[in-house]
C-alpha cells in the first residue's frame, strides 16, 4: 500500500446531523425562458420521464413511458403537451422554472403586473400519472392540447430507421404507424397499437427460428400503449394543424369552461400487452377511476422522493457553493443524475442507456437527423449489455437495490429464448445471450447480418464487432449475487439465470473444440475459451481475460452462497467447473509485467480495456488486494490503455483509477465525466458515442464518485481510497453486509457520523492520499 497514509482514529459515537436532504442549492433554477426543447428540465417518476420547457409563452412537455416499443421497436414518446393561458402569465418580467429535487417536481413561477401565476409538474411513483397543478392570483383562462406527429403513417427516411432495430438496413418502405387520437367527451384519448408484421416475424425468420417461434416471448405482439388526458374545469375545443422544428403535427385541444384562479390537468398511461383494444381500455379506466378517487397520491409521491434521498447521497464542498468549480458540480450533477434514474424506478424495462426517458428532437444532438422526437441513436428497443449495466451497477453503492429489478427481470424475462437459442442451434444447454440484444431476447437484426456467407452458423452474429461476445450477461448475474452480497435480498428466482449463463460457456465451447478435433478440453483440463472476444476491442482472441475473470467470479459468487440455497446451487458442479477455467494471461512490457488482455488475439476493433476488467467490474486486483502494482502498471503502461484513454460515455477510466487507488487520475476523470454538460441542464451529457442524455456517461460518473469513498475488501472498509483531501464531503454510501456509511471529510478531518450496523465499525479504516 504504497505512498498510502494510514490515518489512525477514534471512531465516536454520534448521531447523524439530520441533513439527509440535498442541499437546495443542488435544485436547478432558470430564470429565462427556453429556446427549444434541448433547454427542457427532467421530471418525472415511477415509469414515466417528461421534459418540460417554457417556450414564447407556452408551457411544453414530451412524455416518456417505459416500455413503449412500436412494430420496429422504435421506443416513441407518448406525445407532447401545450399549455397557455389567458392572460398569459409568461409575458411579465419575472420567470422562474426550478427543478425540486426533493419534491420531485418542477415549479414554474410566473408574475405580471403584480399577478403571480404557479404551474407544479409532477408524476405519481406509484400510479402512471402526470399533474399540471395551475395556480393563479387571479382568474384565468387555460388551454392544455395534446400534439401528436404520428396522426398518420410515416415513412421512415435514410438513417431515421437507426431509431429502431432495423438500423442502417430498413426494409424497403418501413413505416412508422400512426397512432389513435380523438376525444372522448371533454377529454383527449391516444394510443398506439401493434398490428401487424413486427421486428419480431422478421428477426425469427431472419435468424431460421420459425420451427421455435411460438415458443418464443414476444413483447410486441398486441402491445399498446397511450393514455388519457382531461381536467377539472376543462371541457372539448378543436383541433388544429402545426409545425414544431422539422415536424408536422396534430393537436388536440381541451379548454377551461371559465376563467378560475385554480385549474388542474390530469394524464394517465398505460402501456402493456392486450388482446384486443378494449382490453387495454378497461385498464385505462379503471386507473383513470383510481384516479379521481385518489386523495394521497401527492403525499405519497412526496414521501417516496424525500426517503429516496435519505437512502445516500454525496455532497461535495457542501458549505463551499462555487459553481463554476468542476468539484462542486461533481456532487450536483451525481443527484441531478440520481434524480433521472430515480424517474423510471419501477418501470417494466430498464432505463436505456441512449437517453433513458429524456431524449427529445434529435437536431439538437446532431444536425444531421431532422427527424420526429422518437428519434435515439442505438434503437429502442435494442438493449447493449456494457452499456447498460453501467446505468445500474451504481445503485448498489446508493442503496437503491428496488430499482435493480427492471434490469434483472429484463433477462429472466428472455431466458427461454436465449437457451432455445443454444438448443435449436447447437443442441446444448444454456443462455446465449448476445451482447447487442433485443427486448424479444435475439440478436439485433441488421447487426446479425443480412449478407451473410452461405453455411455461416446460423447461432452466430456476423459482425466485426460483436462476434463471439456473450460474457456481458454474466455481469448482470454479478448484478444479482451482489444484490445479496449488499442486502440479504433473496435472489432464488435469478439463481436459473445465473447457472444457465454459466452453463452456456462450458458446453458451448466443449462442443466448439469438439468441432475442430477429438479433445474438448486443452491439456491442463482447462476450457479454450476460443474464438473469444475481449470486450469488442479484441477480437477472435483466445482466452479472454474479461471471459475468464466473469466465469471465475460469477461461478464462486454461487458457491458462497450455497449454504444458503441448498436446494438450488449444486456446489460440486460448480466446484468442477472452477477447476476448467483457463488463468489469466499475462505480459511483460519494458520491464513491466502487467494484465493480458487475451493469451491470443487476431485484431483489435474497438478502444475499450477488458485487460483491466479483472479491476472493475470484478475486483480481483484493487486497493488492500495482492497483485496492485502489477493492475496499476497495466493501467499506466499498457499501452492500448493509453491510447484508448478518455471520459465520454461507457469509458471507465475514472472506475479503474480509483480502484487503484490512483488519485490524481481518479479526479481527472471525475471532473471531465461529472461536470457541467455544456448544456442547459447541467447532467444531460453527450452524445459521446452515444445519445443525448448519455445515461452509461452518467452512470459511470456516479460509480468513479461511490469507488474514491467507500471501497471493501473482505471484511474491510477503506473510506476515501482515492479521495482528494482538499474537497470536503459529506456522504452516505452502502456496503456488503446490509452495511451502511455516512462520514464527513471538512478541512482535511474525518468524522464517522454513523455506521449501522455498529459491529462494522472496526471494520473501516481511513485511507487518505497525500500526495
Amino acid at each position: 500500500m504504497k505512498n498510502f497514509l494510514y490515518i489512525l482514529f477514534l471512531i465516536i459515537p454520534a448521531f447523524s446531523t439530520g441533513q439527509t436532504l440535498l442541499p437546495e442549492n443542488y435544485n436547478v433554477v432558470w430564470n429565462s425562458q427556453s429556446v427549444n426543447s434541448s433547454e427542457s428540465m427532467p421530471c418525472g417518476g415511477g415509469d414515466i420521464g417528461l421534459n418540460v420547457w417554457v417556450e414564447n409563452g407556452d408551457l411544453l412537455f414530451y412524455m416518456a413511458q417505459s416500455g413503449t416499443f412500436d412494430e420496429n421497436n422504435t421506443m416513441p414518446k407518448l406525445g407532447r403537451v401545450r399549455i397557455q393561458c389567458d392572460p398569459n402569465p409568461f409575458d411579465g418580467a419575472i420567470f422562474r422554472q426550478e427543478l425540486q429535487l426533493e419534491r420531485g417536481n418542477v415549479l414554474i413561477t410566473a408574475e405580471k403586473d403584480g399577478v403571480e401565476t404557479k404551474f407544479e409538474i409532477w408524476v405519481d411513483v406509484f400510479d402512471p400519472g402526470i399533474h399540471v397543478e395551475a395556480e393563479s392570483d387571479e382568474a384565468i383562462g387555460f388551454q392544455a392540447s395534446y400534439e401528436s406527429w404520428r396522426y398518420m403513417d410515416h415513412e421512415l427516411r435514410k438513417f431515421e430507421s437507426f431509431q429502431n432495430s432495423y438500423k442502417w438496413a430498413p426494409l424497403v418502405g418501413l413505416k412508422t404507424k400512426k397512432d389513435e387520437v380523438d376525444f372522448e367527451g371533454n377529454a383527449v384519448l391516444f394510443y398506439h397499437r401493434n398490428r401487424g408484421e413486427t421486428v419480431f416475424d422478421v428477426t425469427v425468420n431472419q435468424q431460421q427460428l420459425d420451427a421455435v417461434k411460438d415458443s418464443l416471448f414476444n413483447p410486441l405482439e398486441n402491445l399498446t400503449f397511450g393514455g388519457f388526458m382531461w381536467g377539472e374545469n376543462l371541457i372539448k375545443g378543436g383541433t388544429s394543424d402545426g409545425k414544431y422544428l422539422q415536424t408536422e403535427y396534430k393537436s388536440w385541444s381541451l379548454k377551461s369552461k371559465e376563467a378560475a384562479k385554480k385549474h388542474h390537468l390530469k394524464i394517465v398511461l398505460n402501456t402493456g400487452q392486450f388482446d384486443t383494444v378494449d382490453g387495454w381500455k378497461a385498464a385505462l379506466e379503471s386507473r383513470i377511476e383510481k384516479e379521481n378517487k385518489q386523495k394521497d397520491a401527492r403525499k405519497l409521491t412526496l414521501d417516496w422522493w424525500q426517503n429516496y434521498w435519505q437512502r445516500s447521497f454525496v455532497f461535495v464542498q457542501p458549505e463551499n457553493e462555487d459553481r463554476s468549480k468542476s468539484e462542486w458540480q461533481v456532487g450536483r450533477n451525481y443527484q441531478l443524475f440520481r434524480y433521472m434514474l430515480g424517474c423510471n424506478a419501477y418501470g417494466k424495462y430498464p432505463t436505456k442507456f441512449n437517453g433513458g426517458l429524456f431524449t427529445v428532437d434529435p437536431i439538437f444532438t446532431n444536425e444531421e437527423r431532422p427527424f420526429t422526437p422518437d428519434f435515439r441513436n442505438w434503437g429502442g428497443g435494442t438493449f447493449t449489455a456494457q452499456n447498460q449495466r453501467l446505468v445500474y451497477f451504481p445503485m448498489l453503492a446508493s442503496g437503491d437495490f428496488d430499482m435493480m429489478k427492471p434490469q434483472l427481470e429484463f433477462y429472466l424475462r428472455l431466458l427461454n429464448n436465449a437457451e432455445l437459442r443454444s438448443k435449436y442451434y447447437w443442441d446444448h444447454e444454456g443462455a446465449c445471450f448476445t451482447e447487442q440484444i433485443e427486448n424479444f431476447g435475439l440478436p439485433n437484426p441488421s447487426e446479425y447480418g443480412w449478407k451473410r456467407p452461405e453455411n455461416y452458423d446460423p447461432g452466430m452474429m456476423y459482425n466485426a464487432w460483436l462476434e463471439y461476445q456473450w460474457d456481458t450477461a454474466l455481469e448482470i448475474c454479478w448484478m444479482a449475487l451482489q444484490l445479496h452480497q449488499y442486502n440479504g435480498m433473496d435472489i432464488t428466482e435469478y439463481i436459473p439465470l445465473i447457472e444457465s449463463c454459466l452453463t452456456f460457456f462450458d458446453e458451448h465451447y466443449q462442443y466448439l473444440a469438439r468441432q475442430r478435433g477429438i479433445k474438448a478440453l486443452d491439456e491442463n483440463g482447462d476450457l479454450v475459451l476460443y474464438p473469444g472476444s475481449a470486450c469488442e476491442t479484441y477480437k477472435m482472441a483466445t482466452n479472454a481475460t474479461s471471459t475468464i475473470v466473469a466465469l471465475k467470479k460469477v461461478a464462486e459468487g454461487l458457491i458462497e452462497i450455497e449454504d444458503q440455497y441448498p436446494e438450488k446451487i449444486d456446489t460440486t458442479k460448480w466446484e468442477a467447473f472452477l477447476e476448467r477455467i483457463p488463468p489469466i494471461s499475462f505480459r511483460e512490457m519494458n520491464g513491466k509485467k502487467m494484465i493480458a488482455p487475451a493469451k491470443l488475439w487476431e485484431r483489435i476493433n474497438n478502444t475499450e480495456a477488458p485487460q483491466l476488467y479483472p479491476v472493475y467490474p470484478w475486483g480481483i486486483y484493487g486497493v488492500g488486494k495482492p497483485g496492485l502494482d502489477m493492475a496499476r502498471n497495466t493501467y499506466l503502461y499498457d499501452p492500448d490503455v493509453i491510447k484508448f484513454q478518455d471520459h465520454q460515455s461507457w469509458k471507465q477510466y475514472n472506475i479503474f483509477a480509483a480502484r487503484l487507488g490512483l488519485k490524481d487520475e481518479a479526479v481527472k476523470y471525475t471532473l471531465l465525466k461529472l461536470q457541467d454538460s455544456g448544456r442547459r441542464f447541467p447532467a444531460f451529457w453527450g452524445p459521446g458515442f452515444d445519445w443525448v442524455p448519455d445515461h452509461n456517461w452518467g452512470g459511470s460518473g456516479m460509480i468513479g464518485v461511490q469507488e474514491m469513498l467507500l471501497q471493501t475488501n473482505a471484511d474491510k472498509i477503506y473510506l476515501f481510497p482515492a479521495w482528494p483531501p482538499g474537497w470536503d464531503v459529506h456522504f452516505k454510501l452502502y456496503a456488503p453486509g446490509n452495511t451502511t456509511v455516512e462520514a464527513e471529510l471538512k478541512n482535511g478531518e474525518v468524522r464517522i457520523i454513523d455506521v449501522q450496523p455498529e459491529t462494522r465499525k472496526t471494520d473501516i479504516e481511513i485511507l487518505l492520499k497525500q500526495n
